[in-house]
This record gives C-alpha cells, sequence and structure tokens, in this order.
C-alpha cells in the first residue's frame, strides 16, 4: 500500500448522528479518509441510543410482556425511560423466540450504500464496513429485570447470532468488520451494576468469546470496551486501564478465533501514568489492533496528545477513538469532532 500512513489509525465506534448513511460515509470520506480501517454507517435514525431501539424486539416477542415502560437500570444515572419487560406467565423460557431483531437488515440497507460509495471512489478500496451489536448481556440487563436475565439470555444470545449469520451471509466476508460492544460486562466487574451471574469477569470473557465465535472467518472481529456515557458520564468511574486489560487478555486466551481490533475508553482526565500502567500487562498478538478511546471534543487536540503521551509510556502502535459512539452528541459538532479525529491521528 502507497500513500503517508497515519502514525495512530482511527477508529469510530458506531454512532454518528447525522441524517443517514449516504451522510456519514461521505462526512468520513472528508475527514479521515483510509486513516480509518472500517466505516460504520453511524447507527442514525431510531438506532442512535444505542440498545433503545430494540424495544420493537421484545414487544414482537410473543412470549414476553411488558411490565413497565419507565424503569431503570441500577446505578445508571440519567434519566432515560427504559421499558422492562418479564417472561409471560406460563411461557417455559427454553420455547422464547427472539425474531428479527434488526441489525442485520440494518446492516443490508447502509451496505448497499457503502458499496456504491466504494465503486464510485468516495470509500478508499481498504476500508470495511463495519456492523456494531450489543452483547446479549446488554440487552438482558437493559432490558429485564434479575429474576428474568439468567432465563431470557440464551434466547437473546441465539438472535443475535442469527444476525451475524445474516449478515456476513448477504455482505462479502472481506468487505466487513462486526464490532461487538461490551459495556455491562465491564462496568458490571468494577462493581457498577449488578449482574445476573457470579464471578463477574471470567465468566463475561466466556461470554465475549462465544459472540466472537458466530463471526466467522474472514470476517473482521472486533471488541468495543465500555463504561457506558449516559449523560455524558461513565456509569462507574475506571481506577485505570486494568479492568480492560484483564478483559482483554482473557478474550485473547479464551478466543475461538482471531481477534482483529479491541477499543478501551480513556476518560478526559485521565493523562497520569497510572491509568496506563496497566497496558504493560496486556498480552495481545501483533495482529489485533489496538485503539484507545483518548479523543475528547471538550479540550481537542491539547488534551489528546497529553493522553497520547501518557499512553506511549506503556504502549506502542495503537490507534486513536472516542471513548463511545456519538449519538448523544449535537450533530452540529460532528465535523469539528471528525477534523479533531484527523488532526490528532497526523
Amino acid at each position: 500500500m502507497t500513500g503517508h500512513q497515519p502514525a495512530h489509525p482511527i477508529h469510530f465506534v458506531g454512532s454518528i448522528p447525522l441524517a443517514d448513511a449516504d451522510s456519514v460515509f461521505r462526512a468520513l470520506a472528508a475527514s479521515v479518509g483510509a486513516r480509518a480501517r472500517r466505516w460504520p454507517d453511524g447507527e442514525t435514525g431510531n438506532r442512535t441510543n444505542w440498545i433503545r431501539w430494540q424495544k420493537a424486539t421484545f414487544d414482537a416477542a410473543p412470549g414476553l410482556v411488558l411490565k413497565s415502560e419507565t424503569g431503570a437500570l441500577t446505578a445508571i444515572k440519567d434519566a432515560v425511560d427504559r421499558p422492562v419487560y418479564l417472561i409471560r406467565d406460563g411461557v417455559d423460557p427454553a420455547d422464547i423466540a427472539i425474531g428479527s431483531m434488526g441489525y442485520a437488515a440494518e446492516a443490508a440497507k447502509s451496505y448497499a450504500v457503502f458499496a456504491a460509495l466504494k465503486q464510485g471512489g468516495v470509500i478508499p478500496a481498504a476500508v470495511r464496513f463495519q456492523v456494531s451489536i450489543p452483547s446479549a448481556v446488554a440487552l438482558t440487563a437493559g432490558f429485564f429485570d434479575m429474576p428474568e436475565r439468567a432465563a431470557v439470555e440464551p434466547a437473546i444470545e441465539a438472535a443475535l447470532a442469527r444476525e451475524v449469520e445474516t449478515i456476513t451471509a448477504t455482505i462479502p466476508h472481506d468487505q466487513v468488520a462486526i464490532q461487538w460492544d461490551v459495556c455491562l460486562e465491564v462496568v458490571g466487574a468494577d462493581g457498577g451494576v449488578p449482574l445476573h451471574y457470579d464471578n463477574i469477569l471470567p465468566a463475561s470473557v466466556d461470554r465475549v468469546a462465544r459472540h466472537l465465535g458466530y463471526v466467522p472467518p474472514g470476517v473482521e472481529a472486533g471488541i468495543h470496551l465500555c463504561y457506558g456515557d449516559p449523560g455524558h458520564r461513565h456509569i462507574v468511574e475506571p481506577a485505570d486501564l486494568g479492568t480492560c486489560v484483564a478483559f482483554a487478555n482473557g478474550i485473547e486466551a479464551a478466543r475461538p478465533r482471531s481477534v482483529d481490533f479491541i477499543h478501551m475508553p480513556v476518560p478526559r482526565d485521565r493523562a497520569d501514568d497510572a491509568y496506563f500502567a496497566p497496558l504493560d500487562g496486556l498480552d495481545l498478538p501483533d495482529e489485533t489492533e489496538l485503539y484507545l478511546g483518548l479523543v475528547h471534543f471538550t479540550d481537542g487536540v491539547e488534551g489528546a496528545r497529553a493522553r497520547l503521551a501518557a499512553a506511549a509510556a506503556h504502549a506502542a502502535g495503537f490507534g486513536i477513538a472516542t471513548e463511545c459512539g456519538f449519538g448523544r452528541r449535537d450533530p452540529d459538532t460532528v465535523p469539528a469532532l471528525l477534523g479533531l479525529h484527523a488532526d490528532i491521528a497526523g
């Protein structure tokens, strides 16, 4: 491959609140180009607030019933109304059927736009189309009370596996990447939310490894580790990158296939050595790209470079990103934020 390569490649977690996929792809083309190796469609429209749009999936499941439109997750700091579901009386959890969740359908529509723009030379040839999908734990903890979670998790995980199967049957394997969003598992490991199983970190790693196994060879697979972004605040503040490194190392040891990229968050106020020191123990193969979410709109290039310098004492060859998606951001700030990525990448 010829041409100047960025000092730090760019990763986008998923949501970019522009009008539609075409607008997102054209904005990425105009700002970062091939410096980002994978482009999401921006999760636009009703998908902009991560998993909230999955309410329609659970409304349509005959074995489930809506308990409340205004439930709240323990320790979540925002005021978003969260519908909570129960297993319908008399329904065997083994018989719960989760239908189409929409991830494959949305991916097919956006990939058609992506492919046309690539053919037209707007999208660089080497860029892959990225589909970001939440883990089954995110959906069980996000829509069900504790007594229901263990019972519904297998049905949700099976439905997610079918979505990936459909996506990878529809889109050429060398054109697509699947990212699993791993948030509540990370938050739970740090005591931020209760989950429905014990030994949270190793049990979560086993679950993530299963999710990776649903992605066939030839399709890239990656992990977004997250502390949440409700109200632009973490659900729980990380002491350092220790939990993320433990997840990454555990996933690497348990993985049934290669992991092409892993993303970890970096809070705005953490340019200190202590936050990044756990990266000394990160044990990833050379082919797994590490992205650090150290780009923050509110302190620009100067703040990012301070965090870059601190991270560079403990890791080499990493890429850059924001901590989470852009979905809850004012769309008017998106062009400047994309430009900030380009400036920092070098």
